[in-house]
This record gives structure tokens, C-alpha cells and sequence, in this order.
């Protein structure tokens, strides 16, 4: 008897095929690119700009670094990121053209044209050279890759040595009456508000798995040391509601 030996993934509580759980994702995010930051408002309780900027204020940009910001949406990193550095690039790299779009059509998009670029592609295998960056980020997107480990790995690669890694991104709460607080805004608040703002309830469901699914904070700074990366921490961002986790290319 032949035995199926594909391969499965998570797709928030639904175990799939790892090769069609790309394409499922790129389906939610081609559905919710219009109201991408409204979102995330829902989902962050209107914090994840303060989330951001505490990313910007660790990561300290500088005059003449290359960012790549993975999974960057519609630019909100991005946009942080050059605004602070002066004088430097950046890539924003999104699997979902539709969210690449919406971002381009912001006014800061504009203003920063020179300096940055639009780019359609897969964290999992990005077409760059090696040692190319000085910055990777990535902000909300790293859960939804079908494998972590070789994303990460991608990152270490992209990276030039002395480079910096750094992962924003949902997570768990280390106190369990409060977890199990969030939980119950997560899964009877959030999906019911997706159906009220993009008619889409079962996108924002599949959001909300997905971060129960994501590993602690102290086991994806493990997956983090284990891609190469040294002087991995993070820090916990609205009590861990999110970390931000933090490494180098040595």
C-alpha cells in the first residue's frame, strides 16, 4: 500500500498540505489588503503603531544602511525606517502584490520613492544575494510562513555581517488568567469586527488562530540562535500581547 508521505502545516487550526498553505495565505491577505491597517488596529487593539515606533527606537536606524523588510504590507515599517535613518534604502517584500499596491498608494510612498521599492517575493527563498542588507525585519508576517526555520535562515543569509534581525510579531501572554483574557477577545471580538469592516469573517478567524499557533518567546529566540543569529533577545510589548525579538549576523 503506498503511503502518503506529503508533508502538512498548521493554517490556523486546520492542518493542509505545506505546498497549499501559501496560497491559502495569500488568499487572506489579498482579501484584507484594502483595510490592511484598519486590521491591524482590530487585532492590536489600535496599539501596533506604538509597537512599531518601540522597534524603530531599538533599532535605531542610520544614515547609509539597506533595509529589507519582509512581508512589510503596506509599508508601515518602511516608511518608519527611512524617515528616521536620512540617507538610506529600503526594500519592502510581500508575497501578496494587492498589499504591495495599496502601499504604494500612500502619500509617505511618495515622498520616500527614491529610496525605496516595491518587490513581489517569498520569505522562504527572496531573490537577493547574499550579504546584501544591513537590516531585516519583519512586523505580523513570520507566523504565517509555511516554514519558520527556512525563513529564517533567509534572513541570516540576506544579511552582511554585523547585520541586524529584528521580529515583531504576536505572542503569548506569560500570565494565563490574562492570556485566556485576550483569548476571548480574540476569538469572539475580532472575527465578528472583520465581518463588520471588510465583510470577511473567516480571514480574520484564521488570524487569530495563527497567533495561538506562533511558539513562545523563548522558543523562537531558540529557532533564532539555531539560524546562526548571536545575541538573540526580546522584549515583551504590551505584556506580551507581542514581542520583539532581536539578533546579529556575526
Amino acid at each position: 500500500m503506498a503511503v502518503d508521505s506529503q508533508k502538512t502545516t498548521h493554517f490556523g487550526f486546520t492542518d493542509v498540505p505545506e505546498n497549499q498553505k501559501a496560497g491559502m495565505v495569500h488568499g487572506v491577505f489579498t482579501n484584507v489588503a484594502s483595510k490592511y491597517d484598519i486590521m491591524n488596529d482590530v487585532m492590536s487593539v489600535g496599539i501596533h503603531r506604538i509597537w512599531k515606533e518601540a522597534m524603530m527606537d531599538w533599532l535605531a536606524p542610520r544614515s547609509g544602511q539597506r533595509l529589507l523588510d519582509v512581508a512589510g504590507g503596506t509599508g508601515d515599517v518602511s516608511f518608519r525606517f527611512l524617515e528616521r535613518a536620512g540617507e538610506a534604502n529600503a526594500v519592502v517584500l510581500d508575497m501578496t502584490e494587492s498589499m504591495l499596491v495599496e502601499g504604494s498608494k500612500r502619500a509617505e510612498a511618495a515622498s520616500l520613492a527614491e529610496n525605496l521599492d516595491w518587490v513581489v517575493g517569498d520569505a522562504m527563498a527572496l531573490p537577493f544575494e547574499d550579504n546584501s542588507f544591513d537590516v531585516y525585519t519583519i512586523s505580523f508576517g513570520i507566523r504565517n510562513v509555511t516554514r519558520i526555520p527556512d525563513a529564517l535562515a533567509e534572513a541570516y543569509r540576506v544579511l552582511r555581517p554585523g547585520g541586524r534581525l529584528m521580529v515583531l510579531e504576536f505572542s503569548q501572554l506569560p500570565n494565563p488568567m490574562m492570556q485566556k483574557a485576550y483569548d476571548l477577545y480574540s476569538f469572539n471580538v475580532i472575527p465578528k469586527m472583520g465581518k463588520m469592516i471588510a465583510n470577511d469573517s473567516d480571514s480574520y478567524q484564521y488570524l487569530v488562530e495563527s497567533i495561538r499557533q506562533f511558539p513562545d518567546q523563548e522558543t523562537f529566540a531558540d529557532m533564532i540562535r539555531t539560524a546562526g543569529f548571536e545575541n538573540v533577545s526580546y522584549r515583551n510589548m504590551t505584556m506580551g500581547i507581542a514581542a520583539l525579538h532581536a539578533g546579529w549576523k556575526i
